[in-house]
């Protein structure tokens, strides 16, 4: 929280409450610029704090602008909780400055600030400017819990960070795990610590630079997915902006440009497009404001990859506002009779809204000249809840005789997305977390887990839903409904048909899991490759751990033991020597290794390693989309070789029209070439076509070809194949 105290704010924007450096401001276009109230500056009002508090019977003027904020969102809010806190939080950090030399009372002022702007509820607000007082002060909980109550005491408590000097390096994992833990019970926690990283983001200037890149790595790789998943953009969007500066300075101020350059052109075609909409609508009858958005730095930046040379529409998009849900939908209909629709753009999240509480129509209409201006239609109480999310909702815990202005209190949506306190994506995080087993493993999997940022509903036998992330499988389901338990899973039906548990799910499909009797049921180790969220992977990773396979097991036990003296080897007759399994070996050799099983790799393929838990390192093929998987997660490679070995294991798929006897066939014409049939599983037919999986056993990897061609010569047999992970087809 040591950076470089703000410069003259703007109220006028919701979160304004400082202005970065003059290297990392992202300004908006001229013509695009709402007009502000007159600025305050916080370094004056930082220094006037330090004469003291004002009268008991007045508010301070420090935060009179905190209190007009406040106000403009909540009329009849009581101030005199305020006024306490910030007399208690002046005193307490009196002396202390920030790296900038600035007084450190207006960092939690500038956070307060931007908390008031979102229309944060006055607990929220008395939380904020106490927030560093524990942390950085003197004061103690047990002193905010007797002067300001039980729910301000929890909150400060949730953002207050654990020290070094008892954690370590463990201590920036284990703080967000407990704020995450603190948020599962009340969502408040993480919007004060949202809006602290952003003004601490804003006023970054004075840090070292290394200091910089791993506060914005760590702000973009959990900070801004959280604000994501709370439905904070106006947060989300801004801290965007700042890592991109940081990061990425030369795209960014090629970015920069491209907004300059735009805004210094004659035309506004989306100024425009914003008045042939407003004609439209006037003569519809139907109240609207019309409004232009223009995109933050990083949108500019991916608009410009994607659709190559910006064109003036592509800067902004129109934002429609009216009173009434019906409107929307009377909005796009005449959008759509009197403007020419881009129909492959509409999108409807008001009947189906976004996990994170978000509503609006999303439509792009065109003009004459090729110019696209992308439309956004919803109410003012749904844009409300688009910039603010969860801290747009007031106190999702009050009872509901507390006032809530503007149905602040109010929870418009059903189901999952109606509960703020707990949304599926939290509950899932909370549940896996408690068995992450280290810091580092509950620090790298929170990462992957938030990069996920797409969610699927799946439906299950019963009637229940399961909220699973896009890519999961049956596997992630399994674990998903039944957790540690479906280590007795067996099957699945998707949509009604028997499925493998390596099946990828989509949004709507509905799964029946089909679970074994046996209460010592085991996993498949395989199932590793093909879990896809956090509770499925650790699961699986505990149980291997205390199940170590044989091989493991010996390779663990001699590790234990120390170097041994080589062995002389057994020598055998050549007539009772027996081919040992195809292996492979890492450079250099001793870690103990494994086949993957999404595309079991044999002599001579092409192979790469990746190290998972227990130090084993599973061998994929280089062509697998498990490899692509690995590598894109960050996973370092292995370098492996096949070894001096001839007996392989591989899987093959035999893809066919449906006949009599075909599998007798196909059996045959396997034995025929002296391979043993180790498993075998016929897909219920499908079109009449059928498809058939053989996990077989070869005395040597050089039959392979003769295999495969012995069995595309069976009749009826179109195609054999080496059998691949089923999400090799989305990727």
């Amino acid at each position: 929280m040591s950076a470089e105290a703000t410069n003259p704010a703007t109220p006028g924007s919701a979160t304004s409450a400082g202005q970065r450096p003059a290297s990392l401001e992202p300004e908006a276009p001229p013509a695009h610029r709402r007009k502000a109230r007159p600025r305050i500056d916080l370094r004056r009002l930082g220094r006037a704090a330090l004469l003291g508090p004002a009268a008991r019977d007045r508010l301070p003027d420090a935060i009179g602008h905190v209190a007009e904020a406040h106000r403009a969102h909540h009329p009849d809010a009581k101030l005199e909780p305020l006024r306490r806190a910030w007399v208690l939080a002046e005193s307490s950090h009196r002396g202390q400055m920030r790296k900038s030399g600035e007084p450190y009372i207006t960092h939690p002022l500038a956070v307060t600030l931007i908390l008031a702007e979102l229309g944060a509820e006055t607990t929220t607000l008395t939380a904020s400017l106490l927030h560093d007082t524990v942390e950085d002060t003197e004061v103690t909980l047990d002193q905010v819990r007797e002067e300001f109550g039980d729910e301000v005491c929890y909150l400060v408590d949730g953002v207050t960070k654990l020290e070094k000097v008892d954690y370590g390096a463990a201590a920036e994992p284990e703080t967000f795990r407990k704020m995450l833990v603190a948020t599962g019970n009340d969502v408040r926690v993480m919007s004060i610590k949202l809006a602290d990283r952003l003004h601490n983001m804003r006023t970054l200037g004075v840090m070292r630079p290394e200091k910089q890149a791993r506060i914005a790595k760590v702000t973009r790789d959990v900070l801004i997915p959280l604000a994501e998943r709370l439905g904070v953009q106006a947060l989300k969007t801004e801290l965007e902006d700042l890592v991109f500066a940081i990061l990425h300075p030369e795209e960014y101020e090629r970015t920069r440009e491209l907004i300059s350059e735009n805004a210094n052109r004659g035309d506004d075609p989306l100024a425009e497009i914003a008045e042939e909409v407003r004609a439209v609508l006037r003569d519809a009858g139907i109240q609207a404001e019309v409004l232009i958005r223009p995109r933050h730095f990083v949108s500019v930046h991916r608009v410009s990859r994607k659709r190559g040379p910006m064109r003036g529409a592509d800067f902004g998009r129109l934002l429609v506002l009216v009173n009434e849900d019906a409107d929307c939908y009377g909005v796009l209909g005449e959008l759509h009779t009197c403007l020419t629709p881009v129909v492959s753009e509409f999108k409807d999240f008001i009947a189906v809204p976004k996990f994170n509480l978000y509503q609006s129509l999303h439509t792009a209409v065109t003009r004459g000249d090729g110019q696209v201006a992308e439309v956004l239609i919803r109410t003012h109480q749904m844009h409300k809840v688009a910039e603010a999310g969860v801290v747009a909702l007031g106190n999702p815990y009050a009872p509901p005789s507390e006032e809530q202005p503007d149905g602040a209190g109010e929870r418009p949506f059903d189901g999952e997305r109606a509960d703020p306190t707990r949304p599926g994506w939290l509950s899932r995080l909370l549940d896996w977390q408690q068995g992450a087993p280290d810091p580092d493993t509950f620090w790298s999997t929170l990462r992957e887990d938030l990069a996920q940022d797409r969610e699927i509903t799946v439906f299950r036998a019963d009637g229940g839903s399961l909220g699973l992330p896009e890519g999961a499988s049956c596997v992630d389901a399994a674990y998903a409904q039944y957790g540690e338990d479906a280590h007795a899973c067996i099957g699945a039906r998707v949509n009604g048909r028997l499925a493998t548990l390596s099946t990828v799910l989509r949004d709507g499909d509905t799964v029946q899991l089909l679970m074994g009797q046996d209460p010592a049921s085991e996993p498949s180790r395989e199932w590793l490759e093909h879990a896809h969220t956090p509770a499925a992977r650790i699961a699986i990773q505990r149980w291997m751990a205390t199940h170590p396979a044989p091989g493991e097991e010996k390779a663990a036990e001699a590790s234990a033991a120390g170097p041994r003296p080589p062995a002389a080897a057994p020598v055998r007759p050549a007539e009772t020597q027996t081919a040992r399994p195809a292996s492979a070996v890492t450079d250099p050799p001793g870690a103990s290794v494994r086949m993957a099983g999404c595309c079991t790799p044999v002599p001579p393929d092409e192979v790469t390693g990746f190290a998972v838990r227990g130090g084993v390192v599973t061998v994929h093929r280089v062509e697998c989309a498990g490899t692509a998987r690995m590598k894109s997660a960050g996973r370092p490679e292995v370098a492996v070789r096949w070894g001096d070995t001839t007996e392989c294991r591989v899987t093959l798929v035999a893809e066919s029209f449906g006949r009599p006897h075909l599998l007798a066939d196909l059996t045959e014409a396997i034995a025929g070439e002296g391979v043993a049939v180790v498993s075998a599983t016929v897909e219920p037919p499908s079109q009449q076509r059928v498809r058939h999986t053989y996990t077989l056993q070869l005395p040597d990897a050089a039959r392979l070809p003769g295999l495969m061609r012995a069995m595309r010569n069976v009749p009826g047999v179109y195609d054999v194949s080496r059998a691949q992970h089923p999400a090799t087809a989305a990727q």
